[in-house]
């Protein structure tokens, strides 16, 4: 309905009702544009024409009836995220997701719904959380080595993964993408701010919360296991390091986190958990040499040559596979990757594709 992508656009430009009447000069009140949400009433082609430009949207996107809702939406937020920055993403969420699924209607793709490994699982130890870890390597027949790409690996499973500029009181949500008579679609959304190795850990935490049903132990801690015994595998970690150490120098510790593209915090309390290092030698690391490690990550992997990596590159692609195979326009490949028509033209006959927003 219009009043549901009025809203839609509204939100996702970080506007109130009466920022939005500002930005249009005081040309309609607040109050009526409050009536266009709710369907109360409809704008005139003068005023349809301001909302376009105000929201820098086009006419086409109003008219579209808006098929897909959010639900069970999970915020990783610090305390005090606003009402309106919680709208603001989901508003973003929604639009991206639309795009998405509508490419992969296009090329009639079976992958836009998602199948979960198994049944979530009843899990009252961090010990069980991280045997779980080792049955989705399992079931997804990844062994035990280092996984390159996270973000490429859950796309393929059916996770849409999204980066995006979040708010800075906002670290990252989950949610199920709901649309009628068709299963809902997981999502996973990370704060683009955040390095590499940040999002790896989050986004493997997101997917344990999918995958386990917790009781009698914290779900942040029990998703936190989840995801480092899948992200540093056991067998793996200890014939890098050894099944036992007295400590680590900080030379070897940059190298070895490099492995797995986890924190360095991260892979201290790793070795910690699989007993390589006791509780007394990780809080000495902390309180001397790694006391910064939690807020600040020392010789970060993300450089400019990196960038490519963990990057969500799926949405792109099927893009230009589509445009590539005739199924749609020129003009609606721009659209969907909110790029110039030159560009993707440029891109098509061989220019360097930049990553799409």
């Amino acid at each position: 309905m219009f009043g549901d992508r009025l809203q839609l656009a509204r939100k996702k430009a970080g506007l109130s009702l009466r920022g939005l009447s500002d930005a249009m000069g005081g040309q309609v009140t607040p109050q009526a544009l409050g009536k266009y949400e709710r369907g109360e009433m409809m704008p005139g082609s003068t005023v349809l024409i301001a909302l376009t430009k105000a929201l820098d949207i086009s006419m086409e996107f109003l008219a579209a009836p808006l098929e897909v809702r959010l639900g069970a939406i999970d915020f990783r937020k610090k305390s005090g995220t606003s009402a309106r920055d919680r709208a603001h993403v989901e508003a973003l969420v929604l639009e991206r997701v639309e795009r998405y699924l509508l490419v992969e209607e296009v090329l009639e793709l079976k992958s836009a719904a998602w199948e979960p490994p198994f049944a979530p699982k009843q899990i009252s130890t961090l010990e069980a959380a991280e045997a779980l870890a080792m049955d989705l390597r399992s079931v997804w027949k990844l062994g035990i080595d280092p996984i390159p790409d996270v973000t490429e690996l859950l796309e393929e499973k059916g996770i849409k993964v999204m980066h995006l500029e979040l708010p800075d009181s906002v670290s990252g949500l989950t949610c199920m993408i709901e649309r009628d008579g068709v299963a809902a679609v997981p999502v996973v959304v990370v704060n683009a701010h955040h390095g590499i190795e940040r999002r790896r850990l989050t986004l493997i935490h997101e997917l344990a919360h999918r995958l386990m049903i917790v009781e009698g132990i914290d779900e942040e801690k029990a998703a936190n296991r989840f995801a480092s015994a899948f992200l540093m595998p056991a067998p793996h970690v200890r014939d890098q390091v050894g099944k036992h150490r007295a400590g680590f120098g900080v030379a070897e510790l940059m190298v070895t986190k490099k492995i797995y593209a986890v924190s360095a915090a991260a892979l201290l309390v790793r070795f910690r958990d699989l007993e390589i290092i006791t509780q007394q030698t990780m809080v000495y690391a902390f309180q001397s040499f790694a006391r910064t490690w939690r807020k600040t990550e020392p010789q970060p992997i993300a450089t400019a040559d990196d960038q490519p990596r963990e990057q969500p590159q799926r949405f792109q692609r099927l893009c230009y596979r589509a445009l590539a195979e005739g199924l749609i326009t020129i003009s609606k490949a721009a659209e969907l990757l909110r790029k110039p028509v030159a560009a993707i033209d440029e891109e098509m006959r061989g220019a360097t594709v930049t990553d799409s927003r």
